[in-house]
């Protein structure tokens, strides 16, 4: 009987010893538990717009390509190459002396041929009195009277080569149709030149300029409702090594079809350009505000997680907690996001260190 007794004393020793141990781990266990480290945010309410984004290329307001109308030795070039230039700026000079010796001789025809017309007048005025009193003939008055119109055909076919080649000899000096800035000079004086043939240089008007992009036909509408409304501004970004710049403008042209092929829609946008940031042939950023949601609830974007039921974020409670919060979202803005639903404003939200969190924990705000 002491030996059974003995027996079930040691049991309820172990017995006892062992829950005591157990009992002094649990308790170990939670109070090791660290507290996770989070950077937080609060949501805050804020006017944001409502914007397309794009690539642009920008091309010049107008491009004319220099070529000679009539064929010869460039002579002179007045300008250099980049230079800024006016409209009707001497530019570029073709030998003109054989179109000087076309001019003068034409000329002297145009004068030889007015001379006899003069004779010829003066002949069939008097053989006209002459066939009135019948003293001559008719067959000899009609004769004099068609070598007088015949004259007069010389005449006006002598005015219009001498006109033709006062035009030639004009076309020797070539001016600037446009102001602009000239590129490289294909030809440099001392080259012949063939008329319409040879590309003497280009140039590019680049104050005011256009900037060519397209949008997905889903977009049209939108742009033309804020286009009637005068709400659609326009915007370009020249990204730069240091900095960015924006130039602001307008939209001025709507291709008249959808490019079926690629289902998009080409449109042109206007800019002064007076600091010339832009130039022809350049890669931009257009950005197209077409309204502006007011009082929008936002938070950073990198405060959104996605899971298996959609996007949601961790919200802080009072006591430190990590509360699991479904959201729809909206527009995004920069760096930031609209939440169209599941969040207030001024509300804390995490946004570094969502990895280690799950519904529940004990946080560490680590907010610099």
């Amino acid at each position: 009987m002491l030996t059974l007794f003995k027996n079930y004393l040691v049991i309820f020793i172990f017995i006892f010893f062992s829950f005591l141990l157990f009992s002094c781990s649990q308790s170990s266990s939670k109070k090791s538990k660290p507290l996770v480290p989070v950077v937080t945010t609060q949501s805050m309410k804020k006017d944001v717009p409502i914007q397309i984004k794009t690539i642009g290329n920008v091309e010049a307001y107008h491009s004319v390509t220099i070529k000679s109308r009539i064929e010869g030795q460039l002579l002179v070039a007045n300008i250099k190459e980049g230079d800024e230039i006016k409209k009707g700026q001497l530019l570029f000079i073709i030998d003109p002396r054989p179109y000087e010796e076309t001019v003068r001789q034409a000329e002297a025809n145009l004068l030889r041929d007015k001379a006899q017309l003069d004779f010829a007048k003066a002949d069939l005025e008097r053989y006209e009195e002459l066939f009135k009193e019948q003293l001559v003939s008719k067959q000899q008055f009609e004769k004099i009277r068609t070598n007088y119109e015949s004259l007069k055909s010389v005449v006006k076919a002598d005015e219009a080569i001498l006109k033709n080649a006062r035009l030639n000899l004009n076309y020797c000096y070539i001016h600037s149709p446009i102001d602009g800035k000239i590129g490289a000079l294909f030809v440099h004086p001392g080259n012949m030149i063939k008329a319409n043939e040879t590309q003497i240089a280009t140039i590019n008007q680049i104050m005011p300029i256009y900037v060519r992009f397209s949008l997905p036909e889903q977009e049209l509408l939108r742009v033309k409702k804020a286009m009637t409304q005068n709400n659609l501004k326009t915007e370009v970004i020249i990204k730069a090594v240091d900095t960015n710049y924006t130039a602001t403008g307008r939209v001025v042209f709507i291709d008249n079809a959808i490019d079926p092929s690629t289902g998009t829609i080409k449109l042109k946008a206007e800019f002064d350009n007076k600091n010339k940031l832009l130039w022809p042939g350049q890669f931009v950023n257009v950005v197209l505000t077409l309204d502006i949601k007011k009082d929008a609830v936002v938070i950073p974007y990198r405060a959104l997680q996605t899971g298996q039921q959609g996007q949601y974020v961790f919200v802080i409670t009072k006591d430190n907690t990590a509360e699991m919060r479904e959201v729809n979202v909206g527009i995004r803005f920069g760096d930031d996001v609209v939440i169209e639903k599941g969040l207030n404003v001024d509300e804390i939200v995490v946004v570094d260190g969502q990895l280690r969190l799950t519904p529940g924990a004990k946080v560490e705000i680590k907010n610099k």
